[in-house]
């Protein structure tokens, strides 16, 4: 065989070897890389079962939140009811007793009337009188009126509180008269409005429908929570 001719076909053996050693190392590297996939998609599906776990967990954790939130809610639903009902049972308690010591007017209705006028008539109370009392020795008119609240601010409104432990309608009719003469007896109060409201521990629907027909505030326990005035939106 020529020189020539030997190289050449040298050469060719050479580049055929090397183009076999390059496919071997392809189907290696191809063989490797579906062995990495086929790890990977495993893991892959592995993933998705523990994602899949993982949120059956959360959906479990959601609803025991659930559950405990409706839980605190009945809770704390039910502690505010029994809370109520021990303030109504402690109120109507301690208005008994105010009642048979004869200071319902300084336990139980002076204190609520400044939150009272307040909530009501958004008054700012300059002097509250307890048990006023005033007698003109000239014409001998004398009077006691269980509160008086005086309002400040510029504001020309007095209003009297009647307080009666068991109330009546005639209770009622005489508070209205009283009202001229306190007009008599305080002159200093003079043309400014009288505001007449009338309070007891518990009223009748009947007393408080009766207060509302002669203009006069009805005022005492709504159930037993807290001194309210009772005929507010009926005025």
């Amino acid at each position: 065989m020529e020189p020539a001719l030997e190289e050449r076909v040298d050469t060719l053996e050479y580049y055929m070897k090397e183009l076999a050693h390059q496919q071997w190392r392809t189907e290696i590297a191809v063989q490797s890389l579906a062995e990495e996939m086929r790890d990977f998609k495993d893991e892959m599906s592995a993933f998705k079962d523990e994602m899949r776990g993982f949120k059956d967990e959360m959906r479990d954790f959601k609803d025991e939140m659930r559950d405990f939130k409706d839980e605190m809610k009945n809770d704390l639903k039910a502690y505010k009811e029994e809370n109520r009902r021990e303030r109504r049972e402690m109120n109507k308690q301690w208005g008994d007793l105010a009642n048979k010591m004869g200071t319902i007017v300084e336990d139980i209705v002076a204190p609520a009337v400044r939150p009272v006028l307040k909530k009501y008539f958004n008054v700012h109370v300059e002097h509250l009188f307890i048990k006023s009392r005033r007698h003109l020795k000239d014409t001998d008119l004398k009077g006691e009126y269980d509160v008086v609240a005086v309002e400040g601010g510029g504001r020309n409104r007095v209003f009297l509180v009647e307080v009666k432990s068991t109330a009546t309608k005639q209770y009622i009719l005489d508070f209205i008269k009283s009202i001229e003469k306190f007009r008599a007896l305080y002159k200093e109060y003079q043309g400014r409005e009288i505001v007449p409201i009338f309070a007891s521990l518990r009223l009748e629907d009947d007393v408080i429908a009766f207060a509302t027909e002669h203009k006069v505030y009805a005022m005492a326990y709504r159930e037993w929570d807290y001194m309210d005035i009772l005929n507010f939106d009926a005025m």
